[in-house]
């Protein structure tokens, strides 16, 4: 045949392909769902492209099924926009393209777990193989000159052949072979019901081929009421299609968790349709991954993934947004700088937020939910939406000393409705990992007291609480930032205080002179019960978590000068001031400062060393108290 080639699939796609077709999936029927809806964006995608091409007549749009019994083939077919040559390779000859090895790996055998898979990887198409063993596309660009159009066919064994055809009609027709065991697919009335489920809302007619025996003809009958659901009366619309329009919409099989329809009238009238999805895709922390609503204009489609309307930080939002006011010949660089589109945008951020305030409000359990899959979108929230941050700062929600567990449940409401009679700052730290935060030594004082302190362990943390001065009249306030405040926890009165660090000056200079500039200062806190002596940062300096935020984005980060800070009371401090050998001395404080600078960020400059010296003293304390051995 002229121009026919056999290319292989990416051999990864191969094992994604039979995984597919020879897996479980709880419910089959969704490749129809999928197949129409690529059908309709072909259509939708024709209509646009027509409204800024002179003479070009889309005609009158629609999707079509027809059933052959003989022949075993189910037939899905649109008068779309088509695809070249060049657009069937790209399309139908890769397969989930970004991290298909790393999506292969996340596969698991659990059937509920793979009926989630269909279009959260960007596998739509190749739904088609579940019930067939053979599929065919018929496609013809609207670009292509005369009858030009191509055929891709497949078994799905890891090969599709590619042959140059000619073809009457622009669009689409996708020919499914089906199985032998799928003879429910041939069944008109089984494709009724399907399409009434998941395609009502279709603003594109839905066609199936039926035959009348009388007088033996063919015809064309709509089946779905082609009324797009968001211009529908909320109250004329059910539960179940909310959640069947959402899963056309986003191709995610999961139920949404939660969902806001709108329509605003007025100077500027527009139609909003919002969900929030109950799982996170793949992809969410591609921040360069498309996003966005679905763009109409007077219900004409302009694009997908207009991101113009909402911010980085909830690109987990899926919806519609349908407006009167925005021209139809509107370009993506219009769209951007349009003063209406920026008027939209600030009402459908308020709107999305309105939303999570209301689950969190009225279902914990489900803002749990929340919370786990988006809970770090959403801490980016505070850096890029000044305007809304005081509704974000009540969304945001915590592990603190007070938790149990590890998971974020705290809101910053109830950790000011447990505040301490004259506690004045709300009290957190940063760390790698919730473990280290909660066993840091920088949280003794506060544990002996039973004061709350928020414990942070995701990587985005630090940079977020820079963008986070106060809530409701309280500063927060690092813990393992230097702050003399902090002395005031312990159980010394301040008199006794000063007369410790008076006596102890001397000492304070002798570790000065050690240490030199390898430190910013030398203080004795007390704050600590159990530990030595810690490391702080300046409040004006950069954190030792910043720091390693900076690093782990490759961006060069200057070294930070701590604050070393002792603790007077500890017993290894006193017998330390009280050394008169230089060298001992030496040992002592140099096993405090590694110690504390451990404990800070989790790794050494020259841990053999400290080994070494760890070693040395232990074997010196062996020989001065041999006792210690038997005891």
């Amino acid at each position: 045949m002229k121009g026919q080639e056999t290319l292989h699939f990416q051999s990864e796609v191969k094992e994604l392909l039979k995984l597919m077709i020879h897996s479980l999936y709880s419910n089959k029927e969704i490749f129809l769902r999928e197949l129409i809806s690529n059908a309709s964006d072909a259509a939708e995608k024709l209509r646009f492209q027509a409204l800024s091409t002179s003479n070009m007549d889309h005609g009158n749009l629609c999707v079509r099924i027809s059933i052959d019994k003989e022949c075993r083939t189910l037939m899905i077919s649109d008068n779309g926009i088509g695809m070249t040559r060049d657009e069937v390779i790209d399309n139908l000859g890769t397969i989930a393209r970004s991290g298909t090895k790393s999506f292969i790996s996340s596969l698991g055998s659990d059937q509920a777990k793979n009926s989630q898979l269909i279009g959260q990887f960007g596998v739509g198409f190749y739904s088609a193989f579940i019930v067939s063993d053979k599929v065919e596309v018929r496609t013809r660009s609207v670009t292509s000159p005369d009858n030009s159009g191509v055929s891709w066919q497949s078994s799905g064994e890891g090969e599709y052949t590619i042959t140059d055809i000619e073809k009457d009609q622009r669009g689409t027709e996708i020919i499914l072979h089906l199985r032998d065991d799928e003879d429910v697919f041939l069944d008109p009335w089984h494709i009724r019901s399907i399409v009434s489920k998941y395609s009502e809302h279709l603003s594109l007619p839905v066609e199936i081929q039926t035959y009348n025996e009388k007088d033996d003809t063919t015809s064309w009958e709509q089946i779905n009421k082609a009324q797009a659901l968001w211009t529908r009366n909320k109250s004329d619309i059910t539960e179940d299609e909310y959640k069947e329009f959402y899963k056309h919409l986003s191709h995610d099989q999961s139920d949404p968790l939660t969902w806001s329809h709108n329509r605003v009238e007025g100077k500027q009238e527009y139609t909003s349709l919002l969900y929030v999805p109950t799982q996170a895709p793949w992809d969410m922390w591609n921040r360069e991954h498309k996003h966005g609503l679905k763009l109409y204009v007077q219900r004409v489609f302009i694009m997908d993934d207009a991101e113009q309307f909402l911010p980085n930080y909830l690109r987990f939002i899926k919806g519609v947004i349908d407006s009167n006011n925005l021209p139809l010949n509107i370009s993506r660089e219009i769209l951007q700088t349009n003063h209406i589109t920026q008027t939209l945008r600030v009402a459908l951020i308020k709107r999305s937020l309105q939303m999570l305030e209301t689950v969190a409000k009225n279902d914990p359990e489900k803002y749990k939910t929340f919370w786990k899959q988006f809970g770090r979108v959403l801490k980016e929230g505070p850096a890029e939406d000044r305007g809304n941050i005081n509704t974000i700062i009540n969304l945001l929600r915590f592990s603190s000393t007070v938790c149990q567990d590890a998971l974020q449940t705290v809101s910053l409401v109830d950790y000011t409705q447990r505040m301490k009679e004259n506690q004045e700052k709300i009290y957190y730290i940063t760390a790698d990992s919730y473990l280290a935060a909660k066993n840091s030594p920088y949280l003794e004082m506060f544990h002996k007291k039973s004061i709350e302190v928020l414990l942070l362990s995701d990587r985005i943390d630090e940079w977020m609480m820079s963008h986070i001065t106060e809530f409701e009249g309280k500063k927060f306030q690092s813990v393992s930032t230097a702050d003399t405040t902090l002395n005031q926890l312990a159980d010394t009165t301040a008199e006794i205080q000063k007369q410790t660090e008076q006596a102890l000056e001397p000492f304070v200079h002798r570790v000065k002179a050690l240490l030199g500039t390898r430190v910013k200062d030398v203080n004795l806190t007390h704050r600590l019960c159990d530990t030595p002596a810690i490391v702080t940062t300046d409040v004006n300096d950069m954190s030792t978590q910043m720091a390693k935020l900076f690093s782990a984005t490759g961006q060069e980060v200057p070294e930070i000068n701590y604050l070393f800070e002792i603790n007077p009371d500890h017993v290894l401090v006193k017998r330390a001031a009280d050394t008169k050998d230089d060298a001992e001395f030496a040992d002592w404080i140099e096993l405090f400062l590694s110690e504390a600078l451990f404990a800070a960020t989790g790794t050494l400059e020259n841990p053999h060393q400290f080994i070494q010296r760890l070693n040395r003293m232990l074997l010196q304390s062996h020989i001065e108290n041999p006792s210690i051995s038997s005891s």
